[in-house]
């Protein structure tokens, strides 16, 4: 649950600076449509859309790593089964 809340927190952050990197005042105002109110609805959308790719994209790397972590513990397993078992020098 812990990872969830995290992944959706960055994602809103992530979102919220795409959003300001977006809005027009850095453009000086070159990008204001006709309809304010269809300019609201673009970057509502585009800003719900932006969380939703950013939160199922830090899911998938999750998931990558895991799977990576998986994979190099498995090798481990296998390269240490082959090594011969380890003695006690100092007993007689």
């Amino acid at each position: 649950m812990v990872n969830r809340i995290t992944d959706l927190t960055l994602a809103v952050l992530a979102s919220a600076v795409s959003f300001l990197l977006s809005w027009p005042f850095w453009r000086d105002f070159e990008y204001w449509p006709e309809s304010r109110f269809m300019w609201l609805v673009y970057f509502i959308t585009g800003f719900i859309l932006a969380v939703y790719v950013f939160y199922a994209f830090m899911g998938s790397l999750r998931t990558l790593f895991m799977h990576d972590a998986d994979e190099h513990a498995a090798m481990a397993d296998t390269s240490n089964a082959g090594a011969p078992a380890s003695t006690d020098r100092g007993q007689s």
